[in-house]
């Protein structure tokens, strides 16, 4: 089937990426009535998303972030309607963990001699600019909750 092809191209492209911590978990159907499919991939926070395409061959490519999160991260999902009043992917707290554990970020990306803003990029879905705008965006539009430190 062509979907598998291109998942198996993906693969060979991409499965360098595995040492690193991504996971290829294969095709996943998010329309059925379109019949629109994605590749389904997880990965640890602390990943080089930039390495990471959005589409591949036509596919877009959906990530998820698999393991333990740092304290900046930990919400209490236990409270109703969380969401509506924490947004996890907060750019703020992903500039308050890459300013508390940078020496280990880049140790663990494998560059020592990575910028503040690269890190911030390199976590934070391939361009951080980008996030914190859109971020910033659905705020005003009161489509997600504003930051308000722990």
């Amino acid at each position: 089937m062509l979907l598998y092809d291109t998942l198996d191209r993906f693969e060979k492209k991409f499965g360098y990426l595995k040492k690193k911590g991504l996971r290829i978990n294969g095709l996943k159907m998010i329309d059925p009535k379109r019949k629109k499919h994605v590749i389904d991939v997880s990965r640890p926070l602390i990943f080089d998303n930039r390495l990471l395409p959005k589409s591949f061959e036509g596919l877009e490519v959906k990530a998820i972030i698999h393991g333990d999160l740092p304290t900046e991260f930990k919400i209490d999902r236990t409270i109703p309607d969380w969401q509506k009043k924490v947004y996890i992917w907060a750019p703020e707290r992903f500039e308050t963990f890459v300013d508390r554990c940078s020496v280990e970020i880049k140790k663990q990306l494998g560059n020592v001699n990575m910028s503040r803003d690269e890190m911030l990029s390199a976590l934070c879905f391939g361009d951080y600019g980008a996030h914190k705008e859109k971020t910033d965006t659905l705020i005003a539009e009161g489509k997600l909750p504003s930051y308000t430190a722990n």
